[in-house]
């Protein structure tokens, strides 16, 4: 009997009528469903979403080839494409044949720099020392909402760093409003999978949407302009200075306001659920593997000294090598970002993969962590290049890693850093049993494995 797969020799789950692959995953934990199919079906496979064919690859000696800029480009599609209602054509959500996609990616470049980072690291200490703060004033039997303080952490550094605009969270019993319509809105977006009368049942959760993306960019909108009006607009340092004052040396142009909303947008959601999710899992493996908690105590008290008191400074964060690792390592174990999607520039033949030719189709690019689950549950290799299966779910700092092996939002290490150490200098010893009873972030990070 003749095969059935469209793109045999790759393989592919069962599919039902009409939706294809489209309910192989589980819309609440869509990572973890891919995970699970890789684990059957090897480092490559396919999914048809309602006639629309997406090859998902999880391989290392894969995933290294696909991460050739030259031959692979960004793919903007599915959720990524719906999350455009409120980031538009920023970085994150711009097309790389957009004009504003060079642009901004041009002027942005020295923002996201060393030198801006030296300047930003005072701001990120006195968010960094809010939550420090908090923690301290807590009675050791209380409950500590990792999640939800690391993501008041993240969402007040990137306000404070980006727009000099100031959330206030740990001032507040909820969110700001704004963030409530993000964190809103992005439920609504990741709900919607364009089945069969989904609008149907989906009708107010769409209103809704509108109407915070309305609230979002009304306030976005605000800050701009008041920054424009400001007589010492010129003397900010922050990323919308940037962003206002910054001129494109290939175009000589100017991003224009409208854009710069996307901007701001597009960092406080790529942003606050990667930086917070990242710190969480960090905290819970570092509870999980007292030996590398009581290493990283060890550099902290040498690098920043006896004075619990003293603030550390930027020269400080950046010899704190094994907290680095540490970081890495999560990213590794957790990738906050777990695929990424790409497509081929023009048609590709992998020879790992198989004789076929790409073809133009798009593959969704699985990050971190994915590609230890083939090994560990003994599936064969492309070529062996796994790292240390059989500890795959242990934290091992200086471990050796191999070329893009967790290479999405590794650069939002630089920005965290000083957080992360700051709370780790001054919060008293943790410890599962008593200063911190893991709740909310053991489910999320577990959720995972």
């Amino acid at each position: 009997m003749a095969s059935t797969n469209r793109l045999n020799p790759i393989p592919q789950p069962a599919t039902k009528p009409v939706v294809g692959n489209m309910l192989s995953l589980d819309s609440t934990a869509p990572a973890q469903s891919l995970v699970r199919l890789a684990r059957e079906f090897g480092p490559i496979f396919w999914l048809d979403m309602m006639g629309a064919p997406l090859v998902v690859v999880s391989g290392h000696d894969l995933v290294n080839e696909l991460c050739d800029e030259k031959r692979f480009g960004k793919l903007v599609r599915g959720p990524l494409r719906r999350v455009r209602s409120i980031g538009g054509d920023g970085l994150f959500t711009a097309d790389t044949t957009e004009p504003n996609w060079s642009k901004a990616h041009n002027i942005l470049l020295q923002p996201f720099g060393n030198r801006a980072m030296q300047s930003y690291h005072p701001r990120m200490v006195d968010i960094a020392d809010q939550l420090v703060k908090k923690w301290e004033r807590m009675n050791a039997d209380e409950e500590i909402d990792v999640v939800h303080d690391m993501t008041a952490l993240t969402l007040d550094t990137i306000g404070l760093c980006g727009f000099d605009y100031r959330f206030n969270s740990f001032y507040r019993r909820d969110y700001h409003p704004f963030v409530a319509s993000m964190v809103r809105s992005l439920e609504t977006i990741m709900m919607t999978r364009g089945l069969p009368l989904e609008n149907l049942w989906m009708h107010k959760r769409r209103r809704d949407l509108a109407s915070d993306v309305e609230f979002m960019n009304k306030m976005v909108d605000e800050i701009v302009a008041e920054r424009r009006s400001s007589a010492a607009a010129d003397e900010s340092k922050d990323m919308l200075a940037a962003m206002m004052t910054g001129v494109d040396r290939v175009t000589g142009e100017q991003l224009d306001d409208v854009n710069i909303r996307y901007q701001i947008n597009t960092f406080l959601i790529a942003g606050h659920e990667t930086t917070s999710g990242l710190l969480s899992c960090t905290l819970y493996a570092l509870l999980k593997h007292p030996d590398v908690l009581k290493k990283a105590y060890e550099e902290v008290d040498r690098v920043l000294g006896p004075d619990l008191e003293a603030r550390p400074t930027y020269q400080q964060v950046t010899q704190l090598t094994y907290i680095t690792q540490v970081l890495k390592e999560a990213l590794r174990l957790w990738p906050p970002a777990p695929a990424y999607g790409i497509a081929p520039l023009e048609d590709e033949v992998s020879v790992r993969a198989s004789p076929e030719a790409m073809g133009g189709r798009e593959a969704l690019v699985a990050s971190g962590r994915f590609r230890l689950e083939h090994a560990a549950a003994g599936l064969p290799a492309s070529s062996g290049h796994f790292l240390y299966a059989d500890t795959a779910r242990r934290l091992r700092p200086f471990a050796r890693r191999a070329l893009n092996t967790a290479r999405p939002f590794l650069v939002a290490i630089r920005a965290l850093k000083p957080c992360l150490r700051w709370s780790t200098r001054r919060v008293p010893r943790i410890s599962s049993g008593r200063f911190m009873r893991i709740r909310h972030y053991r489910r999320r990070c577990t959720k995972q494995r």
